[in-house]
């Protein structure tokens, strides 16, 4: 009878610190903290606290968000570019000063399978991590933006609408190659920007996997990372994309799914008009 009732005490006990627990961790990880411009920060701090667990949506959901800057056109305004255009547009000089910025604050950029390893596996991050993306294949992203990165050994994602290779003003194979060679993530934006809500059956044929093939054998690696036009998603899109093999997909600023937040992952359009302070405010506050 003494054994039964220190075995049932000792239960008891081990229940109610594990509630106490539960509740200190689920309370310390609500929320995403807003980091000053002036703190270095190593993602996760102590990773003996986070879940060694894949694929478990609350897990990431918990970790801080990493900052995703999402790049269209990097060239001076025209006359004939609308003021809705120029939210797409980042001036030359705009988007130097950006990336002098960055270096100077001691960002390090980081590409999508770093992210995931940390989203779904809490692998420690460097300090300041930030990642930055570029949509639609525009041929300024290589020959303008690719040059200024490589100034502060920064590399990026480019999400690649596979219609527009070798068309006027947009990237060529050999230069996505480069891109590839050079350490930067190709990825897919599907075959000519079509909302992904939209699809049917042989639509996910020709917008997913015609792109995947011809990606991979320009550069001669897998495409595991998506990245929806317009930051448009819905399930179905996911489910697609999970049974075609990709590890992550890119939104814009919407909600993250709470079943699979890694196909749901937010990034940030940079205006063209945003100076150095608008991004920095942006960078803190957003994510």
């Amino acid at each position: 009878m003494k054994i039964f009732l220190k075995r049932y005490l000792q239960k008891i006990i081990l229940f109610f610190t594990g509630v106490l627990l539960l509740t200190s961790y689920s309370g310390c990880n609500s929320a995403a903290p807003i980091i000053p411009s002036h703190t270095a920060v190593i993602y996760p701090i102590n990773s003996a606290q986070t879940s060694p667990v894949a694929d478990n949506a609350a897990a990431i959901l918990n970790r801080p968000q990493i900052p995703i800057l999402c790049y269209h056109r990097i060239r001076d305004w025209l006359p004939s570019d609308s003021k809705r255009a120029e939210d797409y547009i980042v001036p030359v000089n705009n988007f130097r000063e950006q990336m002098k910025f960055l270096a100077d604050n001691g960002y390090h950029t980081i590409l999508p399978d770093q992210l995931y390893d940390y989203l779904l596996k809490g692998t420690t991050l460097p300090s300041r991590p930030i990642m930055i993306s570029y949509d639609d294949s525009h041929v300024e992203q290589y020959s303008f933006a690719r040059k200024e990165m490589n100034k502060y050994n920064f590399k990026g994602v480019y999400f690649i609408m596979a219609v527009s290779l070798g068309k006027p003003g947009y990237v060529t194979k050999e230069q996505v190659k480069q891109l590839s060679d050079e350490g930067n993530t190709v990825g897919s934006h599907t075959w000519d920007h079509s909302n992904v809500k939209k699809y049917s059956a042989e639509d996910w044929i020709i917008q997913i996997d015609k792109p995947s093939q011809q990606l991979e054998k320009i550069t001669g690696k897998p495409v595991k990372y998506f990245a929806y036009p317009f930051g448009l998603w819905n399930k179905e899109a996911i489910v697609q994309l999970k049974q075609r093999g990709f590890k992550a997909a890119f939104q814009l600023s919407a909600k993250r799914d709470e079943n699979y937040p890694q196909f749901t992952i937010r990034r940030m359009i940079v205006p063209g008009k945003w100076s150095v302070a608008d991004l920095q405010k942006w960078i803190n506050h957003s994510f």
